[in-house]
């Protein structure tokens, strides 16, 4: 197959930005030339021919990063039940960016392009690679050419206007269009595209079908319907990330009869279906609709408890001590502490693609979203209340905000994992650089907050929080610790912002220790018990928490000498601020 025009406008694209393509730890990689587009091309023929001899399929997956990269390996390690030998050889596609080539390199000498506390992660994209040979990587779009299934791991985002009203926002599937479109002039009619991405309801049969269609019509297949399938990820950053893609339920739907058949058959090889069945709906807008349903749920619910956090922070009520009672009923098992706001890609912004599909994409002028995207406003600006706790207890000893060293425990958006985006504390952080203080920032699970590192053009230009916020600049020198003494060194206030493993263990008296002084102490995710709530208080700490109001009584307790027995069941009337 000759060089492809494609191949040409993006090596001139090149030559005005830099030639190379930095990975996290700083290694660079130089960025394709037209020679290299020929030789990769010959290199994926003469592979691609060796795995069809095999009767292995082959599976491009378009987009290699934080879902794309383990999928690709997951569907590169499945076997037949019955031989055990490889069923698929998978070629992991990515754009040839500044920001993004260097993962091609990355993944085809078996280095894992993603961080994850998975320990299964690393092994397995080296073992696919190194090993098994059933996993390669590349930069050029003929790839897909090539392609029996072609899974689309595309980001789709949100881009919000104003931080607390999700309607004045969009959707962003600009990059999902143009990989259609590519897609569509390259495949061969009877590949599947399986879309992953989470998209706006709609998205498959009134943007992805047209896009494929009109591409078949110019290259004279007009007699050919494209076989498009939309079934959503659930992946779950943490330790279990490769069994929450492998080993867990999944949904999906195609655009036609042979559509269906085909993700399914291709699901049931890859995914754990004797365990985890599959659910297969009539249409892809069934199958998106259930991936907005399920987020925009959970972060209805979350919003919801933070009306009751407010409500017992005012009247002397421990909302950790109600949820626990609460989840005793087996249909309420599922109660969550809302902590200082949600985070991770999809709760956040999920709900807003369903507002907006409902009105852009399906053309519906009526409003007949209010929870869904109010849920989105309160989650949104939760983080923004604890930043006024932390102010509160400051001025309870004596001090402003501006004034005062302060440390945010926890940069992750959930306990235990390393991932950043979209964090409550974020917004914690920024709302408290706004307010004049100093920050350090300690968590043992991230390395780089890029949030904050890169604010320019992280998550992209323009697209940084730090927009919503004044004083800001200086917080693109902010470096996360992971050494606690140093983080709490010398500060005025602590932030207990993720429910970290670590953190649950912590000790009032070492916290006050390293800190040099009294603190003021705020607890964001109920990660203090009553005893060490107590002893802050003994130790001349102010003491505030998201949700826990009955922290006034046990300060009172304190001041007056009583114990915890003394005054149980007394009414505490009048709370400070």
């Amino acid at each position: 197959m000759p060089l492809q025009p494609e191949h040409r406008s993006v090596h001139t694209e090149t030559q005005s930005v830099p030639a190379v393509s930095v990975c996290p730890a700083g290694e660079c990689f130089p960025l394709p030339t037209s020679a290299d587009y020929e030789r990769e091309w010959k290199r994926l023929q003469k592979i691609v021919r060796e795995q069809r001899l095999l009767g292995r399929e082959i599976v491009v997956v378009m987009g290699v990063g934080f879902v794309g990269a383990v999928m690709a390996a997951v569907v590169a390690d499945c076997v037949d039940k019955t031989t055990g030998l490889p069923l698929k050889f998978v070629i992991g596609m990515q754009r040839p960016s500044t920001r993004s080539f260097w993962k091609i390199p990355y993944i085809n000498r078996g280095s894992c392009p993603v961080e994850a506390e998975d320990p299964e992660v690393a092994p397995l994209i080296r073992r696919c690679v190194l090993e098994k040979g059933t996993l390669t990587a590349t930069f050029t779009y003929d790839a897909l050419s090539l392609a029996d299934v072609v899974v689309v791991d595309v980001q789709c985002d949100y881009h919000k206007e104003t931080l607390g009203n999700v309607r004045q926002g969009s959707a962003d599937i600009a990059a999902l269009e143009e990989s259609l479109k590519i897609i569509g002039d390259k495949i061969r009619p009877d590949c599947l595209v399986l879309i992953e991405t989470t998209v706006p309801p709609g998205a498959t049969e009134y943007v992805a079908y047209p896009i494929l269609r009109k591409a078949f019509e110019r290259r004279g297949l007009s007699g050919c319907a494209p076989l498009l399938a939309h079934s959503f990820e659930r992946v779950m950053p943490g330790r279990n990330y490769v069994s929450s893609i492998r080993d867990f339920w999944r949904v999906c739907s195609g655009i036609n009869e042979e559509s269906r058949r085909r993700v399914q058959s291709f699901l049931s090889d890859v995914i754990n279906i004797d365990q985890y069945p599959l659910t297969v709906l009539d249409r892809p807008i069934e199958s998106e609709t259930c991936k907005i349903v399920e987020n925009a749920y959970r972060a209805t619910l979350l919003a919801f408890l933070h009306e009751w956090s407010l409500f017992s922070e005012r009247n002397g009520v421990d909302l950790v001590k109600i949820i626990e009672a609460v989840r005793v009923r087996p249909t309420h098992s599922n109660i969550l502490f809302p902590g200082p706001g949600i985070g991770g890609y999809c709760l956040p912004k999920d709900g807003g693609l369903g507002v907006w599909a409902y009105q852009t994409l399906m053309g519906f002028e009526d409003d007949i979203f209010k929870i869904t995207p109010l849920a989105i406003d309160i989650n949104d600006t939760r983080s923004l209340h604890a930043a006024g706790l932390v102010r509160d207890a400051l001025r309870n000893m004596g001090r402003i905000v501006a004034a005062s060293r302060i440390a945010v425990l926890g940069a992750s958006y959930r306990e235990d994992v390393g991932d950043t985006r979209y964090s409550g504390s974020e917004l914690i952080v920024r709302k408290l650089t706004e307010m004049g203080a100093d920050v350090a920032v300690h968590d043992p699970y991230v390395r780089h907050w890029w949030e904050f590192e890169k604010q320019d053009v992280y998550p992209s230009p323009g697209s940084s929080r730090s927009r919503f916020f004044r004083n800001q600049e200086k917080l693109a020198d902010l470096r996360i610790t992971r050494d606690l003494p140093e983080a709490l060194e010398g500060c005025d206030a602590v932030v207990l912002a993720v429910r970290h493993r670590a953190y649950l263990q912590f000790d009032p008296d070492e916290i006050v220790k390293m800190a040099g002084s009294p603190v003021a102490v705020v607890d964001c995710f109920g990660m203090l018990d009553d005893a060490k709530i107590r002893r802050f208080f003994e130790l001349g700490c102010e003491v505030k928490g998201m949700g826990r109001g009955h922290i006034q009584r046990i300060k009172e307790e304190v001041r007056a000498g009583k114990s915890p027995t003394d005054s149980r069941g007394a009414v505490s009337p009048a709370l400070d601020t």
